[in-house]
């Protein structure tokens, strides 16, 4: 038989008058905390010398309106007892308690109304109904009309009943040490030789401690961060923006037509709102139509002023990153934005209506397409991915354009995001004459990589177990 602690030996003791009792009672009979108690108990249930089980206890609590009847009666109450011979029915709708009794009055049949005279039916008795309220654990018929009017509450408590086994009576008629035991010494002690005389408390240094679950930022904001800080350390400036953008800058400043199928309403979420247009519109409207003053011949076909202004929720950041850009036309610009995107998905275990996504842009005299892969590059191995490469692609702002890939052992090549060099018809309307480089790419889709995940739901579901076992650190370049 393992050892006992002083508290174990106490409830033993306890627990041989009492056989069994619930939490509460035998916590004032030792000095301690119900919580303590069962604690206790269930250390002594491991060694087979008690017994914890549960009890559900039904109890009826007063609402405040049933706290305030049991003072004064029910309202059909205090309304039956001021019935008197020719009482009027203007008398009875003085009573403050006329708007509630005397629907009830009626309801159980004990008055009777003629014309503008109400008199009480034979017999007329709301005795059942106020025995109900001052004792409501009877459970009948009544109890329950009286939780169904809001005057009672049903609950339900949990109570750990504790009882003692044969093999605890055992041990407790062979004898007990109750005596005091010391777990800390202090310095008086050691000094005076006092410790000499004390009872020790034992330990099993075998036995595994319990686990501790600090507070921690959740797994999903931490990747955010630490990609946040890498983006930081190499040089980039956040941008910040609303989540409502005007269509003008989510689709038409990026040279997407108006008839694109992105634009429709399988794949946005539109809103009621509009927003004026801004300042030099017209050349953006020019390039679409014709191709403005550069060598572009537009997409042709109708630009409509009602539609650019048509406000969504934003579809991506690059909305935001635009917006920069056209505010700051002299290089260099090297500005980031990550945040929270919409797009109307199905939601299954890889898509979702709403994720965040990360994008960046890099504006300065001489950069090419080769600095845009070396910028990417060094981000994916910061983020902990050795093995880069990339593959041509299309995306209706940028010419060239590339999809970066990063392999996984066990997966093998996984697309990250899409990248290329802005195209003339994006930055020549806003004055920019500078090349333009720009990146994005899914947050969720690498946070499913990095933690393991198969479904993707669970990055917002509140799974305890999940958000427990993830680790706070990671080795990676920018970890938090």
């Amino acid at each position: 038989m393992a050892e006992l602690t002083q508290n174990e030996k106490r409830l033993l003791a306890t627990l041989e008058s009492e056989k069994k009792a619930d939490a509460p009672h035998l916590a004032g009979l030792m000095g301690a905390t119900p919580e303590a108690v069962v604690q206790w108990a269930h250390l002594l249930e491991d060694k087979g010398l008690a017994t914890v089980g549960r009890i559900v206890v039904k109890e009826f609590v007063y609402t405040d309106e049933g706290k305030t009847y049991a003072n004064t009666g029910l309202p059909e109450t205090q309304l039956l007892r001021f019935i008197l011979p020719g009482t009027t029915l203007a008398d009875l709708q003085k009573h403050e308690a006329f708007r509630i009794g005397f629907g009830q009055l009626r309801k159980k049949g004990l008055v009777k109304v003629e014309g503008t005279s109400v008199t009480k039916m034979p017999g007329a008795s709301t005795d059942a109904d106020e025995s109900a309220l001052r004792n409501p654990a009877a459970g009948d018929a009544k109890t329950k009309e009286l939780i169904k009017r809001g005057i009672l509450e049903e609950c339900e408590t949990v109570r750990n009943a504790i009882a003692i086994t044969p093999e605890g009576i055992t041990i407790v008629k062979k004898g007990l040490d109750l005596r005091e035991e010391t777990g800390t010494l202090t310095r008086e002690q050691i000094i005076s030789g006092e410790w000499k005389n004390l009872t020790f408390r034992k330990y099993d240094v075998s036995k595994l401690p319990k686990k501790a679950y600090p507070g921690k930022i959740h797994p999903y904001q931490r990747i955010i961060a630490e990609m946040r800080e890498i983006l930081l350390e190499m040089g980039f400036e956040e941008l910040y923006g609303g989540i409502v953008q005007q269509s003008f800058w989510n689709f038409d400043a990026l040279f997407q037509p108006q008839d694109h199928p992105a634009r429709e309403m399988q794949d946005t979420f539109y809103l009621n709102e509009t927003l004026p247009l801004p300042e030099g519109y017209e050349k953006v409207k020019a390039m679409h139509i014709s191709g403005g003053e550069t060598s572009s011949t537009g997409w042709g076909g109708a630009w409509r002023e009602e539609k650019a202004e048509q406000c969504v929720l934003r579809t991506h950041t690059t909305s935001v990153s635009i917006q920069h850009l056209a505010q700051n036309l002299k290089p260099p610009v090297k500005a980031f934005c990550v945040g929270r995107v919409y797009r109307r998905e199905t939601i299954d275990t890889t898509h979702l209506a709403e994720f965040e996504q990360l994008e960046g842009i890099v504006m300065d005299e001489n950069v090419t397409f080769g600095n845009l892969l070396g910028i990417l590059r060094e981000f994916y191995n910061r983020m902990g991915f050795e093995s880069v490469r990339f593959k041509p692609s299309f995306y209706p702002y940028t010419e060239p354009s590339l999809d970066a890939e990063v392999y996984v052992e066990g997966i093998g090549w996984i697309e990250m995001g899409g990248a290329g060099v802005f195209r003339e018809e994006v930055t020549a309307p806003l004055g920019v004459t500078y090349p333009v480089l720009a990146w994005g790419l899914g947050v969720s889709r690498i946070a499913m990589l990095r933690l393991g995940l198969k479904d993707l739901r669970l990055l917002h579901k509140s799974d305890v177990a999940f958000l427990r076992e993830t680790p706070s650190l990671r080795n990676t370049k920018g970890g938090l």
